[in-house]
This record gives C-alpha cells, structure tokens and sequence, in this order.
C-alpha cells in the first residue's frame, strides 16, 4: 500500500500590522511592525507566522516574502526544517542575512505553527518541554529616559520582583551614563543583577573607557558595545575587560555567531529569533552557544521567545521589555499562551504557537498583501 504523498504548501499571504508603543523607545520610534504570514498546505492545514523589526525594513521584508520567498516556496514542501537552507541559499543573492532572515522567519514560524497544529500539538511540546514557568528580567529602551523616569521604572520593576534588570548606557558623555549606572545600582542594592545595553555607540577606544568606568558597578553584562560588524574590536573589548560582553541582537547567521564564539569575542550571545530566521535556525544557534561555552540570552520578543526557551536546557531568562506584550500591543485576537505573572512567565498549551493575530477588520494601521 502506498503512503499518503506529503502535503504541499499551497498558499502564502501576508499582511502588515503597526501597533503604537505605550512607551516610544524614543522619537523615531513611536511604533513597531509586524508583518503576519499566513500559509495553507494541500490538506487544508493552516499556519500562521511573523516577521518583525521596530524601524526600518517592513516594507522589504513583505516583498521579499510575497515575490521571492512565496515564488521559491509554493508547491514545494511544509517541513520548516525541510525548507530553510534551500530558502536561505536562494536568497543569498541579496544577501545573507538582515532583511533576507527576518523575512525566512516569517514563513520559518508558520511553518512550525502548521507543523504542530497538524500534529494536534503546540510548537512547545512538539520540540520537547522542559518546563513551564520561566524567570524574567526587567529591560527598557530607556537612554532617553531624564533620571528619575529611569528610576521610576527601576522601582516598577523591583516592585514586581525582578531579580535583574537592564538599561540603555550610551549618552553623549560618559558621565552621564555613570551617574544613571550608579544610581541604579544604588536603588537595585548589591543583590539583583545589573545589565547596559550599549546599541552599537561606541568606537573600541570609548568603549575601554565606559567598561573601566562601569566595572566597579559590576555589571552581569555590557552589551552590544561596538558595532555588530567588528569581531576584531570585540574580542580586542572581551581581552581588556573584566565585565561580560553580550552580543547577537544584530548578528544574523549562525556563521556570524560561530566566529565570535570561536574568537573568543563575547561571553553571552543574545540571538533574536526573528532576525536570525526563525525557529530552525535560532536552535542551531542555541546548541553551538552549548558547545562554545557562552551563555545564551534570547533577545525581546517574549512571547515567541519564552516557548523557546521553555524547550531548552540549563537557567535561560526571558527578556521582558515593559509594555510590549504582544496583548499590551493589541495585536493579537486571542490570549498569547505567554502568561505574565511578575518576575515570571510560563509557557501554556495552545495549538502551534497560540499566537492568533488580529484581522484586517480589528486593526488599525494595516497593509494586505495577495
């Protein structure tokens, strides 16, 4: 008796959501974008996915999906991990990561969604539970915060029983970032874990400077002090140092994670599960950060991240950024299976990914393409 052919992937649409952020992370970014994939398989099975960047790019990520990625992929398989790297070859070309990635997680996360939904399953247990409540630490986008709005939102997140915490450092002058630091770290005591998130603003020069001038802080980690392009300068920062360093949010690929591993360039890789491509890559990743060493930290995007994390092996938190629940966000038609309970998380059952996006009829800003 011959098996049942594999299903096919049959339709791929896509559609743009813009939700505005409660608290800006600053005046150009008032707002984050969503770009929500629907896909249907040759038996009628659904899957629904996402990819997403807070500023620029929306607008190629949909096209990239709706012309190139929905032209290579249709009729041909819905295994995610059966489609990734032929995908991630085809779009070499216009290069191999940023856009390129965020816009393969889009169907990458679908493509799990249909997966376990056809199974009967959520992503969560078709991957292998290990647990389902998670800690958290508290983060915000927060440089432009004046100082006692920073400490206000320090004391929410104490208030809630955060045991670490992460702000934005890189002002200016360096001062500034030490007064905000030492402040901090005053109101958090000696006991909770501290976090700067640099973005990319210094040069390796002012970088030696702030870590000499931050380490008496002790701080859990100092990330993304240089640009995500300079390994050299990393591990040249990492050799200097006694402060962690953390990177990932902008490095795309596994290559990319590989040579700061093996150059020694960091301590904590934080991959965005987005922008690395999605959910196939993001556990390759995850295993070489197991293999090399370093410790892992997922960046943003709680409630995709933390059913990952529930998977892995090992203390992984969870990052929660304040006011960007998906929930909070108004994205979603349906509750997140991400729950929220202080310090804490947990991860509950939910067919696929649970992550039911709101309608063209139910949202304000969006954008629907065939």
């Amino acid at each position: 008796m011959n098996a049942s052919p594999e299903p096919v992937l049959t339709s791929l649409r896509t559609r743009l959501l813009v939700p505005a952020l409660a608290r800006p992370w600053g005046a150009d970014v008032p707002e984050v974008h969503f770009v929500v994939v629907d896909v249907e398989d040759s038996e009628g099975n659904r899957g629904m996915g996402f990819s997403w960047t807070p500023t620029i790019g929306a607008g190629a990520v949909q096209s990239l999906l709706d012309e190139d990625i929905a032209k290579a992929a249709l009729g041909g398989p819905t295994h995610p991990e059966a489609v990734w790297d032929a995908l991630w070859v085809r779009l070499h070309e216009a290069g191999g990561g940023g856009l390129t990635t965020i816009a393969l997680a889009g169907l990458d996360l679908a493509l799990w969604d249909l997966l376990a939904k056809r199974l009967g399953t959520s992503v969560v247990d078709l991957l292998g539970r290990r647990r389902s409540v998670l800690p958290a630490y508290g983060s915000g986008v927060n440089l432009h915060y004046p100082l006692d709005e920073l400490l206000d939102q320090v004391r929410r997140w104490i208030d809630a029983g955060y045991g670490g915490v992460k702000i934005k450092v890189g002002r200016p002058e360096l001062e500034d970032d030490v007064e905000r630091v030492a402040a901090v770290r005053a109101l958090l005591g000696p006991r909770r874990r501290l976090m700067a998130d640099a973005n990319q603003r210094w040069d390796l020069p002012t970088a030696r400077r702030a870590a000499a001038a931050l380490e008496r802080f002790d701080l859990h980690w100092l990330e993304e002090p240089l640009r995500a392009e300079d390994l050299d300068g990393h591990a040249q920062l990492r050799r200097s140092t006694r402060v962690p360093i953390a990177v990932g949010e902008n490095l795309h690929t596994l290559q990319r994670f590989r040579e700061y591993v093996v150059a020694g360039a960091c301590d904590i890789i934080q991959p965005n599960i987005v922008r690395v491509g999605g959910i196939t890559p993001f556990r390759r990743i995850a295993a070489l950060a197991r293999s090399g060493s370093v410790a892992l930290a997922p960046h943003l995007l709680a409630d995709l991240s933390a059913q990952l994390v529930a998977t892995l092996p090992g203390a992984v938190e969870v990052e929660e950024v304040e006011d960007t629940a998906f929930e909070t966000l108004g994205v979603l038609s349906s509750p997140s299976p991400v729950r929220r309970k202080g310090a804490q998380v947990s991860v509950e059952s939910a067919p696929g990914l649970g992550l039911d996006f709101a309608d063209l009829s139910t949202f304000a800003r969006v954008q629907e393409n065939p």
